[in-house]
């Protein structure tokens, strides 16, 4: 009885700390880099990069090795996040660089309503025309990107860490809060030879089979690993921030990209890298962690996830199509968790106004455990952009091209961003080594 009473008034207060920690609402970091592949970060094995930010992550919580974005374009994406919603169901949202209809509500909003303190820093929404649908922000929310720093060749000068810094300091005291970090890194372009500059080995790179492994595709890789690091440096400061606030046992922490990598054959299309994302999530309050999972998710489901951990309403005029992740943070259990979840979907209309009257290039696909399946609507268009030029040309009433003169080949492809690898394709064409890459592309 007497070591009993002397333990018990300890025991009351953890149980008491517990229970009060249960009860509070988490806080929510979401972070988001701008085009990154999976198996990208050192977390997965992957050699050629240091991520030491999303590996901790990882360890806290949970590394999915099967999450798909809903779109593999950045605006399309980032809507679809936003509202939970897929891309097929929020009208000029789900497309690139159009508006965004307001009637479509975003988590963002949701939880400000809620009580939460919302914010975001750096790549919100984007790139799109947010004002004429009469947002008074950001559908990601008000922007803190007051702080700037020094940065290497093209990569931002957003001081994002110190934004998230400001952010906590605005943030009324014991308000929960939602804060989206959008880094534009590792969007191109790169400072050209910054990998290799930089220490990154060459050797360790492993080329897609769809690119050549040439010294030139390698060392582009380097520079694209080389800003996902910029990127997942910001990321840790961010994690030290709130560990010092005694705010990261209660943040539901997410880590992701918006679509694949800006290589040929891989962003603004449905093959695999440009659907298949990293993801970490963790939440050591409510989550059980150092945990692997194979389950297919979609990370609209991330959406629902938050509005499930907060407490919060999503919306009912235009429901959710996401399905919240929650049991699987909460399993004690790796691999596949839950056995319903057997497939996702994305999809895209247009990426870039790369032909006649901006004309997209609409797909939709499936992707489950074993199987990639991919359906093209306007196969009679140029998946990757015109890659010629029309001296003269007619047009049918479809914007397709009835007949036409035509000019040399030139640099085209803008459905792929313009890179060394795009570029070295193109001038390669002709190789017989090379031409099978290029017409992959």
């Amino acid at each position: 009885m007497r070591i009993l009473r002397q333990w018990l008034p300890g025991l009351l207060v953890v149980l008491m700390a517990a229970s009060a920690m249960a009860a509070k609402r988490p806080n929510i970091l979401v972070a988001i880099s701008d085009d990154q592949s999976f198996p990208h970060a050192s977390a997965y094995g992957y050699q050629a990069i240091s991520t030491p930010a999303f590996d901790r992550v990882a360890k806290m919580g949970v590394l999915f090795n099967n999450a798909f974005t809903p779109a593999p374009g950045c605006s399309p994406m980032r809507a679809a996040f936003l509202t939970g919603r897929n891309i097929w169901q929020i009208e000029h949202a789900g497309t690139h660089a159009s508006s965004f209809p307001k009637k479509y509500e975003v988590y963002q909003d949701r939880l400000e309503a809620a009580g939460y303190f919302i914010g975001c820093t750096g790549k919100a929404w984007g790139p799109g025309n947010w004002q004429v649908d009469g947002w008074a922000h950001n559908p990601a929310g008000p922007s803190w990107g007051n702080r700037k720093l020094k940065s290497p060749a093209g990569i931002s000068s957003t001081d994002y860490a110190g934004n998230f810094a400001d952010f906590l300091q605005d943030r009324p005291k014991d308000q929960p809060f939602s804060f989206w970090y959008g880094a534009t890194e590792p969007h191109r372009s790169f400072g050209k030879g910054i990998g290799i500059e930089n220490g990154l080995d060459p050797s360790k790179v492993v080329v897609p089979k769809f690119l050549p492994d040439t010294p030139e595709i390698r060392s582009d890789i380097l520079d694209y690993c080389f800003e996902i690091q910029w990127f997942d440096q910001h990321l840790g400061q961010m994690l030290d921030q709130l560990e010092a606030a005694g705010e990261l046992e209660n943040t539901l922490v997410v880590v992701t990209s918006d679509n694949g990598m800006a290589f040929p054959r891989a962003k603004a299309n449905c093959y695999e890298y440009g659907i298949h994302m990293p993801l970490a999530v963790s939440w050591p309050a409510g989550a059980n962690g150092n945990r692997v999972v194979d389950d297919p998710v979609n990370l609209i489901d991330v959406t629902a996830t938050i509005y499930d951990v907060t407490g919060t309403e999503p919306p009912t005029a235009h429901p959710i199509a996401g399905r919240s992740i929650r049991h699987i943070l909460e399993s004690a259990e790796q691999g596949i968790v839950d056995k319903s979840r057997d497939a996702v979907f994305c999809g895209r209309e247009r990426h870039s106004s790369s032909r006649f009257n901006s004309l997209g290039y609409p797909q939709r696909c499936v992707r489950t455990r074993d199987y990639l399946y991919i359906h093209n609507f306007r196969s009679d268009r140029w998946p990757a952009g015109t890659p010629q030029a029309f001296a003269k040309a007619k047009y049918g009433s479809n914007g397709n091209i009835v007949s036409s003169t035509l000019g040399p080949m030139h640099g085209g492809y803008h459905d792929i961003d313009a890179c060394p690898s795009l570029t070295f394709l193109v001038e390669n064409r002709d190789d017989p080594k090379i031409g099978p890459f290029f017409h992959l592309a």
